[in-house]
């Protein structure tokens, strides 16, 4: 055993390899990506890692894996399991063989996703066990357990972290991975019942329910539900937490006994529980925990989901005790919490009020406010996407009125100004078919969708497919920077690279589009301002699908060059055209005049070409004056 410094994501990894999985498959989302990328690090060299396309691929691919006895880890963040869940809702009612666990981040705030999901609610709606834990030490320990339970029950069973445990670090002692310690493979063995045939499907919804309530049971002794008192005398007063908030509460609630000590009040005694294991909900260890309760308080983020399940209990069994949360606003609605806001609402609750307001007051009053700048996201210097977005508005002026949509990636900045070019995002590859049917409703409107080359495989193509099949009008726009950028510029398919090492051949986007049936379908580099617009206009002349495929890799994969500089007797007071049409970080005005940030400036040269008064110039434009070839 060595005690280490571990991210939760890394020690999720590392719990998952010393469990002895044989494969480890996901697609890339904030915040779960380091697990896969942790697992590559220590991969003993007998673990297939993969990014598969998307996160219904890589469930899929974990599915069979399992059906031969393999056991398989799969990650993705919430709104990848709405992808994932065609293929995991048939896999529940089938069953697995080799242990099965779904990693599934979940992202309160949110801090970088669309939604706020709660997979604890999709858990119920899949009739599959989830884990909840508190801390990176407990998710760590609950992966073993969860590959035991899948095993056990044949069920495949998710481990929900959130972001805080995501990202948060802790010293955890974990054996050191060797290789040679993976789970034996069985094989796979033809079994009648791996066919979901509606019979199957109803002998397996039998199963399912049995196994829950045996679950159930299970989880009432569970190591992961901690049942503790909190101060002395016989406690009428119940106070429950789900994940990272049983940390939350406890320094809330040290926080109070504090105050109240200094205050000469004496804090009420209490039950604490913190359910770890919140499906399926471990009832017999709740009506142990309740009994003598007139009130319970839940905190929880996200949805009521333990909330709920304590008014049930109360209605099944006729219990005399007042549960209170989300439903009655006593706790937050929505987004992260925090030890402040659970300290707040449980001296609101406990009625504690009176010592807890004045010294909040007094924190508060503490505090010195600082004007900070505001500062928009905004795309990197020098990033290429830019010069797509100029271009396309460049092509299409004011000729007609243009709906730009937009899909998930960083290019999804392309909404804020001065580029404005991207009109809706909603998820993975939504753009390409969205536009379809925006054409449908505004046939004299420009449609253009604009797509990532990893989001193009993750779920683009079909939507290709379904524009030329029904003959819809739209000219597609894939931004090819050679890389999945926003989560951590991980491969892609159109790279050829693989996290086993090796190199497969690329596929080629334009292939693929042209095999799809586009037939306009056009290669250009975004840097190339002048030639990006040309193939645009081309692109605008077909009256069905077309494409241009902008080709320029990621500026964190490329040395930067010699940053641009300010010919300052050209320069125009008060012009500002080149901040006000590129919007790049790199470029700022002062006293009137435009001023080069050359620790930011990547010499992409966008600038220079939109300068009206050359009054922009770079050493490879000088050089190329002076015939240097080499620069």
């Amino acid at each position: 055993m060595s005690a280490q410094l571990l991210m939760g994501n890394e020690a999720i990894a590392l719990a998952a390899l010393h469990s002895g999985i044989n494969l480890a498959c996901g697609y890339p989302g904030t915040p779960s990506t380091e697990i896969i990328e942790t697992i590559v690090r220590h991969n003993p060299g007998d673990v297939h890692v993969e990014w598969s396309v998307n996160e219904k691929v890589a469930l899929e691919l974990a599915i069979g894996a399992s059906y031969a006895g393999m056991r398989a880890l799969v990650t993705m963040k919430q709104v990848g399991l709405n992808v994932a869940s065609d293929a995991l809702m048939s896999f529940v009612y089938v069953g697995a063989k080799g242990g099965l666990v779904l990693v599934v981040a979940d992202d309160p705030g949110p801090i970088s996703s669309q939604t706020e999901q709660d997979t604890r609610q999709f858990a119920q709606f899949a009739h599959l066990p989830v884990f909840d834990p508190v801390s990176p030490e407990q998710a760590a320990a609950m992966i073993p357990a969860a590959f035991e339970l899948s095993e056990r029950y044949r069920t495949p069973v998710i481990v929900r972290p959130t972001t805080r445990i995501d990202h948060g670090c802790a010293v955890i002692d974990l054996p050191k991975v060797l290789p040679g310690t993976r789970h034996p493979v069985s094989g796979f063995v033809k079994d009648p019942s791996f066919v979901i045939f509606p019979k199957r499907s109803y002998q397996g919804h039998l199963e399912i329910i049995e196994r829950l309530e045996q679950i159930a049971d299970e989880f009432s002794d569970s190591e992961f539900n901690v049942f503790t008192p909190w101060c002395e005398g016989e406690a009428t007063i119940g106070v429950v937490s789900s994940g990272n908030h049983d940390g939350y509460l406890h320094e809330a609630l040290l926080r109070l006994a504090q105050l109240a000590g200094q205050a000469g009040v004496k804090m009420p005694a209490l039950r604490l529980l913190a359910i770890g294991t919140p499906f399926p909900f471990p009832e017999r260890l709740a009506r142990e925990f309740t009994r003598g309760l007139t009130r319970i308080i839940c905190f929880e983020e996200l949805e009521p989901v333990l909330e709920r399940e304590f008014i049930m209990l109360a209605g099944r069994y006729h219990l005399p005790y007042d549960v209170h949360g989300k439903l009655d606003r006593s706790t937050s609605l929505a987004g992260e919490n925090s030890v402040e806001i659970i300290a707040g609402q449980l001296a609101a609750f406990l009625g504690l009020e009176a010592i807890y307001a004045p010294w909040q007051a007094e924190l508060a009053a503490a505090v010195v406010p600082v004007e900070l700048p505001v500062r928009p996201p905004t795309l990197c210097a020098g990033c290429p996407h830019r010069g797509a977005f100029l271009a396309v508005k460049q092509a299409i002026g004011t000729r007609r009125k243009v709906i730009y949509s937009g899909d998930i990636g960083c290019y999804t900045l392309g909404n804020a100004a001065p580029l404005k070019t991207t009109d809706t995002c909603l998820c993975m590859g939504a753009g390409i078919t969205m536009a379809q049917g925006l054409g449908l409703a505004e046939p004299d409107t420009i449609q253009i969708a604009f797509i990532g080359d990893s989001t193009f495989f993750a779920s683009g193509m079909t939507g290709v497919a379904n524009a030329v099949y029904n003959r819809h009008h739209l000219c597609i726009c894939v931004l090819d920077n050679a890389t999945t950028a926003m989560t951590g510029l991980q491969p892609d398919p159109a790279t050829g690279l693989t996290l086993m090492g090796t190199q497969s051949k690329p596929i080629s986007i334009k292939a693929v589009l042209a095999a799809l049936g586009v037939t306009t379908i056009l290669v250009v580099d975004p840097l190339d301002l002048a030639a990006s617009k040309m193939a645009v206009d081309a692109a605008l002349t077909d009256t069905g699908v077309s494409a241009v495929i902008f080709e320029s890799p990621c500026i964190q994969l490329e040395k930067p060059l010699a940053p641009v500089t300010i010919v300052a007797d050209r320069c125009r007071e008060k012009c500002k055209a080149c901040v006000q049409r590129l919007g790049c970080p790199a470029l700022t005005i002062d006293n009137a005049l435009a001023v080069v940030d050359e620790s930011l400036c990547t010499g992409c040269d966008l600038c220079v070409s939109l300068c009206p008064w050359d009054a922009i110039t770079s050493p490879r434009l000088m050089a190329a004056a002076a015939g240097d070839a080499h620069v």
